[in-house]
């Protein structure tokens, strides 16, 4: 359970009535992006409030008139997700800075120039999200927000979320050791195995994880690989 000093309001209006519960901000910010969380372990206290700060819980009858149950899990569940959550500017400015490096890091793995193939680094990003005066959402999914600021950042930098079909060849000395990387970095779109024992694959993969890719890839084979972007 979160601590009564540590916990937010989160509040919901059904048509005259309001519903509130005392929840930690930030298990309210992942079941919205779509993590699993144990809602009832989220709350500083397991109910349903009509006004928190004075006290008054919400009745059996109203829960069950307005949310069709009352079970406090699913009730917790709907308020969180349907209505307002009162942050202070601390919390607030923490969870951005937070959000923010979700989404910075989900388009810097995602993303590349399409004119070059090649991923933008973080801080080329970062700047161009700046310039963009970009605005991050606590509260909003990283996947949702993501789709937005691509669109604010391509008047400033060519950007597309693409995936990479990449060739690689590795010589049969180096399987035991590559092999697996290849496979744990993407979809393995063919794989065909030579008569040298040599092993020819296509791989797909988001296009910004591409300078990972290639490094851990040398590293294993100790630069000994063949690689190749496709059209």
């Amino acid at each position: 359970m979160v601590s009564l000093d540590d916990a937010v309001i989160a509040r919901l209006k059904k048509g005259e009535e309001h519903f509130e519960v005392l929840v930690d901000p930030y298990a309210a910010a992942d079941l919205i992006d779509g993590k699993e969380v144990d809602v009832v372990q989220s709350l500083a206290i397991d109910t349903v409030f009509k006004d928190s700060k004075k006290g008054t819980h919400a009745s059996e009858e109203s829960l069950q008139k307005n949310f069709g149950t009352a079970d406090i899990a699913e009730i917790t569940k709907q308020i969180i997700l349907k209505g307002d959550i009162q942050l202070t500017t601390e919390q607030r400015n923490k969870m951005q800075e937070n959000k923010r490096n979700r989404i910075i890091e989900t388009i810097s793995k995602n993303a590349m120039d399409p004119k070059t193939k090649s991923p933008h680094p973080r801080k080329r990003i970062e700047l161009a999200m700046e310039q963009a005066g970009v605005h991050v959402d606590p509260f909003k999914p990283v996947s949702e927000q993501v789709k937005t600021i691509i669109e604010l950042l391509r008047p400033i930098i060519p950007i597309s979320m693409e995936n990479v079909r990449i060739s690689v060849k590795i010589p049969a000395e180096q399987i035991g050791r590559a092999y697996g990387t290849v496979r744990n970095y993407g979809t393995l779109e063919r794989e065909d195995w030579q008569s040298d024992g040599s092993w020819i694959g296509i791989i797909k993969l988001p296009a910004g994880m591409q300078t990972d890719f290639y490094d851990k890839l040398n590293d294993v084979t100790k630069g000994n690989v063949s690689t190749k972007i496709l059209k």
